[in-house]
């Protein structure tokens, strides 16, 4: 099937587009709690910052605590319904916050509940619809598909925060998470409608009960043995250490080192997400052009350098050198993370790609906290703005993980259904 005959026939794919919409509804939702929980701890409960910091601790701590079983788990039950599962338990958790609110009975105590609690089943959806995409897709429209739920994650990340800002106008932070709250109704509904029955697990393995730490063992060898996805952990992790020091620091730099009106400094992150559209979209048109290996390296190694800009933001007009940079970091994020991704999808046989997903999420997302605790360290000791030089000279270097793997001696990423011994022989 030639690649014009793959994009017509993913737009017809119904089980696909209700997977899509499902997924952007969901995401839409996400992110309009990601303005409006930690409004509602400073301006109904008064949080002071360090308060603050510790709701953000808790919104990315799954990743690094669960994603690992989250993995076993997937591969031992039927997705779909656990996706469905998961939006139900979201709907339950991000719906107390309004009702103890109007109740008169919300504490911080309970907002760290929801965000632990909430990140935790977001770890287990992401895990689930990943490994669930295959069974909606053929290897040859993976590409294709994860650019589109790319493009949507980064349309949520910029229409999301402008949607809940005029929501906490309207109704209130509290009445901005009770929308939310709706989003993830409507996205198990979507789910609900999904004809598509995937293999069920086995019943003797299932009956055998196999311990899950080990089940944790062979996702996480899998992954290491395997050179390209080795590799591809490696440039995540490190990657997104060195992104989530900026991210932490961007906005304190942007008000008191450049004096940024909140307004401005909104607009300038919210740019980082229109690279990450811009990626979803150019994603397949540059793998077809230029290889689905060679755009990975090539994204993180020369398109990325743009990001070195970052710090060298000044007020006045070079506050865009700001933008530049970090457009031109989400933008080569997304079209190398897109093909890789597609090439653990369609390598991983279908039993195993639960714990493989999540063993690579746990390195991939993992560092998240860690790279907050170092960013905030460094800028005490350092100051803001070496700790960002730092911070995306780090990033810009990750993609070294990626010219030094398989991939610089291939075109495109083999998207056929082969295990790792398979990918080793072709380094």
């Amino acid at each position: 099937m030639d690649g014009k005959g793959e994009r017509a026939s993913i737009w017809r794919n119904r089980e696909f587009l209700l997977l899509w919409v499902s997924q952007t509804v969901s995401e839409m939702g996400s992110q309009v709690t990601v303005l409006a929980l930690p409004l509602v701890a400073v301006v109904l409960l008064d949080a002071s910052a360090f308060q603050v910091g510790l709701l953000a601790a808790a919104e990315t701590s799954a990743y690094l605590l669960v994603a690992l079983p989250a993995g076993a788990v997937v591969d031992r039950v039927v997705r779909r319904r656990l996706m469905i599962g998961c939006d139900l338990a979201q709907f339950l958790v991000i719906g107390s916050v309004p009702v103890a609110h109007a109740l008169g009975v919300l504490t911080l105590a309970q907002l760290y509940a929801v965000a632990l609690i909430s990140s935790v089943l977001s770890v287990f959806f992401q895990v689930a619809y990943q490994a669930y995409l295959p069974v909606v897709l053929e290897h040859g429209q993976l590409m294709d598909g994860n650019g589109k739920l790319a493009a949507s994650r980064s349309v949520a990340q910029i229409a999301g925060p402008s949607t809940g800002a005029a929501l906490v106008t309207l109704v209130g932070a509290a009445g901005a998470m009770a929308a939310d709250a709706v989003s993830f109704v409507s996205s198990a509904g979507l789910l609900t409608a999904i004809r598509s029955r995937e293999p069920r697990p086995d019943r003797a393995e299932a009956g055998r009960r196999p311990r899950m730490t080990a089940q944790i063992r062979e996702g996480l060898a899998y992954v290491l043995r395997d050179p390209i996805l080795r590799n591809s952990v490696g440039f995540n992790g490190t990657a997104n250490f060195f992104v989530i020091m900026v991210e932490t620091l961007g906005t304190v730099f942007l008000v008191r080192t450049l004096h940024l009106r909140p307004g401005l400094v909104g607009l300038l992150l919210a740019l980082g997400a229109v690279g990450g559209l811009a990626g979803g979209l150019a994603a397949q048109y540059l793998a077809r052009k230029v290889g689905s290996a060679r755009i990975s390296w090539i994204a993180m190694t020369l398109l990325s350098l743009p990001g070195l800009l970052i710090p060298a933001a000044e007020p006045g007009w070079t506050v865009l050198l700001f933008a530049f940079g970090w457009i031109s970091w989400t933008f080569s994020s997304t079209v190398a993370g897109i093909s890789l991704t597609s090439y653990r999808q369609a390598a991983c046989p279908p039993d195993m790609l639960g714990r493989v997903g999540a063993a690579a999420r746990w390195i991939n997302w993992g560092t998240l906290p860690l790279g907050s605790l170092a960013g905030g360290g460094l800028a005490t000791l350092l100051g803001i703005r070496t700790t960002l030089w730092i911070a995306v000279a780090g990033g810009c270097c990750a993609g070294l993980w990626l010219f030094f793997s398989p991939l610089r001696g291939m075109r495109d990423i083999p998207l056929a259904q082969v295990g790792p011994v398979a990918a080793a022989g072709a380094s």
